[in-house]
């Protein structure tokens, strides 16, 4: 059974066991996470159930690993005809999670 999760404004599909990488959630590493905006579930005996825009009474447990900082980004600014350059760059927090149930 797999879901379709939506958290920091992405969207990831999701099984038991499996880890994934968001924006940082703030939960103490260790601690038991629910996620409950749930777009999609299938793979179950039922068939898919697709919510409008999330499906009811579905939630996906997930366990905090860690807090990081991910690879660094770089942004570029360029106003032509003004010969103006900005290079930035930053490195955003993230959380890996790791999945522990998917229930509908």
């Amino acid at each position: 059974m797999y879901a379709v999760v939506r958290t920091g404004g992405q969207q990831y599909r999701v099984s038991t066991g499996d880890t994934i990488t968001v924006k940082r959630l703030e939960a103490e590493v260790g601690a038991e996470v629910e996620l409950s905006d749930i777009l999609l579930i299938a793979g179950g005996d039922a068939g898919p159930q697709i919510g409008a825009p999330v499906v009811d009474g579905a939630v996906v447990r997930a366990r905090v690993d860690s807090h990081q900082k991910g690879d660094k980004r770089e942004t570029f600014k360029y106003i032509r005809r003004h010969r103006s350059r900005v290079r930035r760059g930053f490195r955003p927090s993230e959380t890996t999670l790791t999945i522990t149930a998917v229930e509908a």
